[in-house]
């Protein structure tokens, strides 16, 4: 039997269905050296964020066809390598796109109505309406940093606010659609008034939300950031919040978060992350924009028929 060895828990959607296929499931607990000494015979692995898979662990497993992520990045994984030894590497980004689309809107409507901020002040006795205040986001221009799975996603839920979806991906063309236009950085720049990031982390996107972005804009913006932490420049971020380039942001991951993107408490907290949370112009959520109960179904689903068509 083909055994596929799971570092990460999934939905049990789909190491049951492996398994009616005739595969052999294993769940793998234990520390990364332990893992590099099982790996001889495994035919497949699927991880969310644990271990990262690098050179050592793929040479490890000779015999591997394919590395299957439940999530949307590829960071923790040295794909260029693992291609290299013909191991096949894929994603589930069409699991979690609903779920990261809804949740960037839901930050943006609280950051555009201070919801977070209205709820606090009338739990602790304060009534304060006109300093409250909201902005609609009909009639203003959003524009999408970054136009695979989750930017359209953020894209089709923005399509009942009457406001003006641009688009920029330097990797993709011809995607102008009824929910999107077509745009160049430099339109962005010029034209947005709210700004969502939705790129993956590379060496090319790392900090490219840094202080020559934030002051690229014409207008003062809101901000949103549900991609990767190390996306955005927070010191930069935190700068154009007090300059009043960016009137508000909403981040759902931190540039501080490690591989797993877990334990983040655990750790003396950078002086700028105090200064983040002791903002009321920002709005935080603890890296769970794509991590819905549906999504986490989805996401084996899609991994499931991934394996079957490779296999």
């Amino acid at each position: 039997m083909k055994q596929i060895l799971f570092l990460d828990t999934t939905h049990e959607f789909l190491p049951e269905n492996l398994k009616k296929e005739g595969f052999e499931v294993v769940h793998f607990s234990g520390t990364r050296d332990e893992l590099l000494k099982i790996l001889a015979g495994v035919y497949g692995l699927v991880v969310r964020s644990r271990f990262k898979i690098d050179k050592e662990i793929i040479d490890a497993a000779p015999q591997l066809h394919f590395i299957a992520r439940a999530g949307a990045g590829m960071e923790n994984i040295d794909v260029e390598y693992a291609e290299l030894r013909g191991v096949s590497c894929f994603k589930s980004p069409e699991g979690n796109r609903d779920a990261v689309g809804e949740h960037a809107l839901g930050m943006l409507l609280n950051l555009m109505n201070h919801l977070k901020k209205a709820d606090v002040e009338v739990r602790n006795g304060i009534w304060l309406r006109a300093e409250n205040r909201g902005t609609e986001i009909s009639g203003k221009t959003v524009g999408i940093i970054g136009y695979g799975n989750m930017g359209s996603a953020f894209a089709e839920k923005l399509s009942g606010f009457n406001c003006r979806v641009i688009a920029y991906d330097k990797y993709k063309s011809g995607y102008s659609d009824r929910f999107v236009e077509e745009k160049q950085m430099e339109d962005l720049f010029r034209e947005c008034d709210i700004v969502s990031m939705h790129v993956p982390l590379t060496d090319e996107t790392e900090f490219m939300a840094d202080a020559a972005f934030f002051n690229a804009f014409i207008k003062n913006i809101h901000f949103i950031n549900t991609s990767r932490g190390a996306v955005c420049d927070t010191k930069a971020l935190l700068d154009a919040i007090d300059s009043g380039k960016v009137l508000s942001a909403a981040l759902d991951v931190l540039e501080w978060e490690d591989h797993s993107f877990e334990n983040f408490f655990e750790n003396e907290l950078p002086e700028d992350f105090k200064k983040l949370i002791a903002s009321d112009r920002v709005l935080l959520s603890p890296h769970i924009a794509g991590w819905t109960h549906e999504s986490n179904r989805k996401h084996a689903e899609v991994l499931f028929e991934k394996i079957m068509k490779l296999v």
